[in-house]
């Protein structure tokens, strides 16, 4: 994705496009796996810690990334193909494998209805599998 196209993503999801958030988001974009914030700092040289997990956390808030706890190395992120800044409509589980340590998203899986009980609201939901993956798995 080249920079122009990551600017209109970001302006779609409300977010003024910096240089920093410009680069953190073509870094998810061309990730094949959900990314943690050290593996993009690894990838992100030209950018510190702190700056990388700001546009995280904005990412965030405005439906531009998912959050995906469960992971060996804390929260991954991934880019969230939601239509809409104000909601999430891009939710699905993700596995993870417990020998490569890779986090896996099931994009054709859908996750379960849970019926809550009265008076909860649900903002959210992520439902993390954790196995073997087919490579690791032979």
């Amino acid at each position: 994705m080249d920079e122009a196209t990551c600017s209109r993503l970001l302006e779609e999801h409300g977010i003024k496009p910096t240089a920093n958030r410009i680069l953190v988001a073509k870094a998810l974009v061309s990730s094949m796996q959900p990314q943690s914030l050290a593996e993009l700092e690894r990838r992100i040289i030209s950018i510190d810690k702190s700056n990388i997990f700001r546009a995280l956390i904005l990412f965030r808030d405005h439906h531009l990334v998912h959050a995906i706890e469960g992971s060996s190395d804390g929260t991954k992120y991934e880019l969230c193909h939601s239509h809409d800044h104000e909601h999430d409509d891009d939710q699905h589980p993700h596995f993870y494998c417990e020998s490569c340590q890779q986090t896996y998203c099931l994009n054709d899986a859908e996750l379960p209805d849970i019926q809550l009980p009265q008076g909860f609201e649900a903002h959210s939901a992520n439902l993390m599998i954790k196995g073997l993956c087919p490579h690791c798995k032979k």
